[in-house]
């Protein structure tokens, strides 16, 4: 995509930010928190925009704290370092209290984890949902209307990230999500509690792999390509990277697709 396409792309979103609503005297209804992956990783970036087109066409008000917003501090906590966890955290922390947040939803599994649940014991207390937890609840509410689009027939499997299942209990959103789609949902083995960490968990998406016989995600990977599937979805940027580098490592990326579930709407809704 050139720049030119870029830009024009960028002009039919809209993205306001925190500071300009509270200059103006609006309160926004949710803070959208983007995180690290979704701010500047090119392929989350996508699942960024989505999550903007689908809030965009639903006019919910909402805002972004754009350079305000910091890392939550998850990978430093999960590596160990606690002492700079609390740091990120009190920063941000600070920032949305000082504009009287309310309700957060998150693109990214791990953020949406340590608000959630981590940041309570620091002063941060907020309404906290993931964006697979907001489609559906816009879905059931009537506000969006889903359809198959080309995705419509489809074979499709989920793939559970660790911080929204497992540490969370969110299985059904995004499944319900998917299924009205008019596709086949198709289930792994190792699926919901049960379900296998792509390999990014516990800040080892920002080391080298130690010794072993098999990547994490090429054994994930190798999981979901068993039921041939045209799209394996996720919920998660990290889940993204890793289960995409594993079809990749198959020479499947032709026929199999690595998604986010909010790209799977705006796509099918054409947002």
């Amino acid at each position: 995509m050139d720049n030119q396409q870029s830009s024009i792309i960028n002009q039919q979103l809209k993205v306001p930010f925190m500071s300009e609503l509270i200059a103006k005297g609006e309160t926004p209804e949710i803070l959208f928190w983007v995180g690290c992956s979704g701010s500047f990783d090119d392929r989350a970036k996508k699942i960024t925009k989505a999550i903007v087109r689908i809030l965009n066409h639903v006019n919910i008000k909402f805002a972004i704290l754009g350079t305000e917003e910091g890392c939550t501090g998850d990978p430093a906590k999960r590596a160990g370092n606690e002492f700079l966890y609390q740091m990120q955290a009190m920063q941000n922390i600070s920032v949305m209290n000082g504009y009287n947040v309310k309700k957060i939803v998150t693109g990214c599994p791990h953020c949406f984890n340590t608000i959630k649940n981590e940041y309570p014991a620091l002063g941060g207390n907020y309404e906290v949902v993931h964006h697979t937890q907001l489609v559906q609840e816009l879905i059931n509410q009537g506000k969006l209307k889903v359809q198959g689009g080309e995705f419509k027939g489809k074979k499709i499997v989920f793939h559970d990230p660790c911080y929204l299942g497992r540490a969370n209990n969110v299985y059904e959103a995004p499944r319900e999500i998917i299924q009205k789609l008019d596709v086949e949902l198709a289930e792994m083995k190792r699926s919901k509690a049960n379900g296998l960490c792509c390999g990014a968990g516990g800040a080892q998406m920002f080391k080298e792999a130690e010794k072993g016989n098999k990547e994490v995600n090429v054994e994930r990977a190798e999981e979901a390509l068993a039921l041939n599937p045209d799209v394996i979805a996720v919920g998660c940027p990290f889940c993204n990277t890793m289960m995409t580098d594993g079809v990749k490592h198959f020479n499947k990326e032709e026929k199999t697709k690595v998604l986010d579930v909010a790209e799977l709407i705006a796509t099918a809704n054409d947002l």
